[in-house]
């Protein structure tokens, strides 16, 4: 090739946005003109307001999510703290919740959502990032249960008081020792769920090494069988409890006998990706005092909560149940087609390659991604560019997903992330036929012992 970009139109199977034609603009406008039509519901939003966010969400997020995720006892409105967003909110929780001088790692699963590695810069953890294997349960626990082991033990063998803290002390705060992070339902990148006794043994260890375990569930309400149905079905529960469900109900819950009530799990939630992303607006959930200090972040109790305004749209949006309508007659059956598409001409065109997925045998999936093995000796990275330049596809390389600055997080150079959420549907199967052009022309070069053309 002469290095020129072909005439074929751009495939963007990389970009991990909803397709503008699944945004409920017509929605949004309506709960809009309804908010700021209402004086007694414009004039307050349009000023500061309460540090925890906008009761009436609260109170709304609380029942929406004890009915979707069938809790015994429901949740109430104090569990519940309004954020930005889960990246946003990502940010507050590390600047509450842990010290760069007393926590002293953080466990990210790998491969992991890129962009997070950033945030934790941000908070003077650069150099200290961990990764985390996963399987085809999810987190490897017991690996990560010995290397918190040694972490601690490295920690006492340098003679780091547990009390130390560079950030000053609050009655509100508390400071954990080490960070997880996880996306456990329809992971970003890998598309994994992880097991019912994986979680359970993630929260038993967070609690054994006063870890605190963040959680992305942004993707929970998008799911579909993984089998395509004659008539689909409206996937209204969710099919697993959070981590943070578990931590409230296992052994006691957080308020058994010695704990200190933060617990040891936080569900950052999201409306970006089961309304728009550009709402900027989001819940965290945690144990009432988790919660409290939460909202004491010095930019939310300076003026307030995030998305003030917008969470007046967002309360419209589920009260009256149009989210929900939005969720289960557009969005579910809409990224159910898509991943159908996507899974048929993977099946046609790539597993004859040599391609593997992962889970095979889960009963439901979801999410925006599918996440797949190369054929050896191929390397994601020399495939990616070959993708872009021969047949003008963008993929996600493994690489990308690896957790920054971290040599333990490998594995991930044969690896490839799609996304079947942004393309328009008819495109997907032409970008995976695409790539599996890509892979078997560099899989005949090898076969004729021409190297040099697929480095």
């Amino acid at each position: 090739m002469n290095g020129q970009i072909p005439q074929k139109p751009l495939i963007n199977l990389l970009r991990g946005w909803p397709n503008p034609s699944l945004l409920p603009t017509t929605q949004i406008k309506a709960a809009t003109a309804a908010a700021l039509s209402d004086a007694s519901v414009s004039v307050p939003a349009l000023l500061y307001g309460p540090d925890p966010g906008y009761e009436p969400l609260r109170e709304a997020i609380a029942r929406w999510l004890s009915h979707f995720y069938q809790l015994k006892v429901p949740i109430g409105p104090k569990r519940i703290c309004i954020t930005g967003g889960a990246s946003q909110n990502l940010a507050c929780l590390l600047q509450v919740f842990s010290d760069p001088l007393h926590t002293k790692n953080i466990w990210l699963v790998s491969p992991t959502y890129f962009k997070v590695c950033p945030i934790f810069h941000d908070n003077a953890f650069h150099g200290r990032l961990r990764s985390v294997p996963e399987d085809e349960q999810g987190i490897n626990v017991d690996f990560l249960r010995q290397r918190l082991r040694l972490a601690d033990q490295k920690s006492s063998s340098v003679g780091n008081e547990p009390g130390q803290t560079l950030k000053g002390s609050a009655p509100w705060r508390k400071i954990y020792r080490h960070i997880v992070y996880a996306v456990p339902t329809f992971s970003n990148p890998s598309s994994r769920t992880m097991s019912l006794t994986r979680r359970q043994e993630l929260v038993q260890v967070a609690r054994e090494h006063d870890a605190l375990v963040i959680t992305d569930d942004v993707y929970d309400q998008l799911q579909w069988p993984a089998q395509k149905p004659e008539n689909p079905p409206r996937l209204q529960h969710a099919i697993l409890p959070r981590v943070i469900d578990i931590d409230r109900q296992l052994e006691g819950g957080t308020e058994r006998q010695g704990a200190d009530g933060f617990g040891n799990a936080v569900s950052n939630g999201s409306f970006s990706k089961i309304a728009a992303p550009g709402t900027r607006c989001g819940w965290a959930e945690g144990t009432e005092r988790f919660t409290y200090a939460l909202s004491q972040c010095g930019s939310s109790a300076s003026g307030g909560a995030p998305s003030h305004m917008t969470s007046t749209f967002m309360t419209h949006l589920l009260t009256t149940g149009e989210l929900d309508h939005h969720i289960y007659t557009t969005l579910q059956p809409s990224y159910a087609r898509r991943y159908y598409s996507m899974m048929e001409a993977i099946a046609q065109h790539l597993l004859p390659l040599g391609v593997t997925l992962p889970q095979g045998d889960r009963e439901v999936v979801g999410g925006y991604f599918l996440w797949f093995a190369l054929p050896e000796p191929l390397l994601a990275d020399d495939v990616g560019r070959h993708a872009r330049e021969e047949e003008n596809v963008m993929i996600g390389e493994g690489g990308l997903f690896a957790v920054a600055g971290d040599e333990g997080s490998k594995d991930l150079e044969r690896q490839v992330r799609v996304c079947f959420s942004w393309e328009e549907e008819e495109k997907l199967s032409e970008g995976v036929a695409r790539l599996a052009r890509v892979i078997n022309r560099m899989l005949n070069r090898l076969s004729d012992g021409d190297w040099s053309r697929i480095e």
